[in-house]
C-alpha cells in the first residue's frame, strides 16, 4: 500500500461521521438517504462524506435501477490494520520490557528486605 493511499484511509477515518458511515456499512449495503437519516446534516453534507470514503477506497457505489447502494470495502481497513500492528508489536515489545525491569526491580527489593 502507498503511503497517499494510507493518508487517504487515515484522513478518511479521522471524521465520526465517516465512521459512523463505514460502522453502518459493515451491517450491509444502504442509500445515501438511509446513510444520513441518523446525522442533523442535508444529504449533500453526507454525500460529501461519501466521496471521501469512496476516494479512500473503503466504499464503493453501486447503480441499481434508481437506487445506488453503498457497500464497505474492506480490504484497506485491513492493510491499514497490518500498518498499525507494526506499531502494536513495537508497544506489546516495549511493555513486555518494562514488566521485566519491574519484576525484577521487585525481586531485588524483596530480597534486600530479607
Amino acid at each position: 500500500m502507498s503511503i497517499d493511499q494510507l493518508s487517504s484511509i487515515f484522513a478518511a477515518l479521522a471524521d465520526p461521521t465517516r465512521r459512523a458511515i463505514l460502522l453502518r456499512l459493515a451491517e450491509g449495503e444502504a442509500s445515501v438517504t438511509e446513510l444520513a437519516a441518523p446525522f442533523e446534516m442535508s444529504l449533500p453534507a453526507v454525500s460529501k462524506h461519501l466521496k471521501v470514503l469512496e476516494k479512500a477506497g473503503l466504499i464503493t457505489r453501486g447503480r441499481e435501477a434508481q437506487w445506488r447502494p453503498c457497500r464497505l470495502e474492506a480490504e484497506p481497513l485491513r492493510e491499514a490494520t497490518d500498518w498499525l500492528e507494526i506499531y502494536r508489536q513495537f508497544w506489546d515489545d516495549r511493555f513486555e520490557r518494562l514488566d521485566d525491569y519491574l519484576r525484577d526491580l521487585q525481586n531485588k527489593e524483596n530480597n534486600d528486605a530479607r
